[in-house]
């Protein structure tokens, strides 16, 4: 599925319309350049998963959460050197506890992510607009 957004709050629209059709375990590996709107696009996701919550990118603790019905495990792989410093941090563990893993940088660690992953590819088109590509396996 293509989204084209022209602003933070379509960013965080499409984000919230996936959050609401996710299910407990669902593992969303989000690509995208600096400020392309990652953290956006999770703010969405807690959104549709009902989550009253300040969503902050949590790029110096690795991982945020935020609880809720289904809770949201926001992680940023930015500082990391690959899987092995990911599953030092407990991934294995996240992924068993039934919330939801919303994973910024991605690309730092390929490996670590289930076959059934959800990927969302977010591309700066200039200004504020931003292609999104969805994949849902």
């Amino acid at each position: 599925m293509t989204v084209f957004t022209n602003d933070e709050a379509g960013t965080v629209l499409a984000g919230e319309k996936l959050g609401k059709s996710l299910k407990p375990g669902a593992v969303v590996a989000i690509y995208g350049q600096l400020g392309a709107g990652k953290t956006a696009f999770v703010r969405g996701l807690a959104k549709g998963l009902r989550i009253d919550a300040c969503v902050s990118s949590p790029t110096f603790t690795i991982v945020n959460e935020y609880d809720g019905v289904i809770p949201l495990f926001h992680f940023d792989m930015y500082r990391l050197n690959g899987e092995n410093e990911l599953f030092d941090v407990g991934w294995d563990d996240y992924l068993d506890r039934g919330g939801i893993c919303a994973v910024e940088w991605s690309e730092h660690t390929p490996g670590a992510f289930p076959p059934e992953t959800i990927t969302v590819r977010i591309e700066t088109l200039g200004d504020d607009n931003r292609k999104l590509e969805i994949t849902i396996c």
